[in-house]
């Protein structure tokens, strides 16, 4: 997984400084074993979602956050679609309400493939990150998981 993290993440999708390499250590504190579905095609590992919850806190243990990376070789092959659909099975079946994700505005590929796949936009952080010597915003998309709508910041 962080072998595909160096191949997928660049100034275009990510906030990172992606000039210090991340370790082990480092990728598996933010996403300790057990939190992750992962992909594989013939046997070859091409993307994976990682799910966890957004804080610390109890009140809010009904949100999953995600992180989502994909192998640019099979990008279009429907295993986004696959890893977003498997990890909304899994949330749900945990009792979870709500899928959230985080997306650069510049982003706008996944933004429209989130879209297709059903989240919703539910808050803009205007110039939240100065990237390649541009303002950047960081949007907050969301899925609800059971019947009913949750409420936005945008309704």
């Amino acid at each position: 997984m962080l072998a595909l993290d160096s191949k997928v993440w660049n100034y275009d999708n990510s906030p990172a400084d992606l000039t210090k390499q991340t370790t082990l250590e480092q990728f598996a504190e933010h996403n300790p074993p057990g939190s992750q579905l992962v992909a594989e095609l013939d046997g070859v590992f091409c993307g994976y979602v990682g799910m966890r919850p957004p804080t610390s806190l109890l009140s809010n243990r009904h949100v999953v956050e995600l992180a989502i990376a994909v192998d640019s070789r099979f990008r279009g092959a429907g295993i986004g679609r696959a890893l977003l659909e498997a990890a909304e099975q899994y949330a749900a079946s945990q009792g979870k309400r709500k899928l959230y994700l985080r997306v650069l505005s510049s982003n706008t590929g996944a933004i429209a493939f989130y879209e297709k796949c059903g989240f919703i936009l539910q808050g803009r952080m205007v110039e939240e990150f100065f990237i390649n010597g541009r303002y950047v915003d960081d949007l907050l998309m969301y899925k609800p998981l059971q019947a009913g709508k949750l409420p936005t910041v945008l309704d």
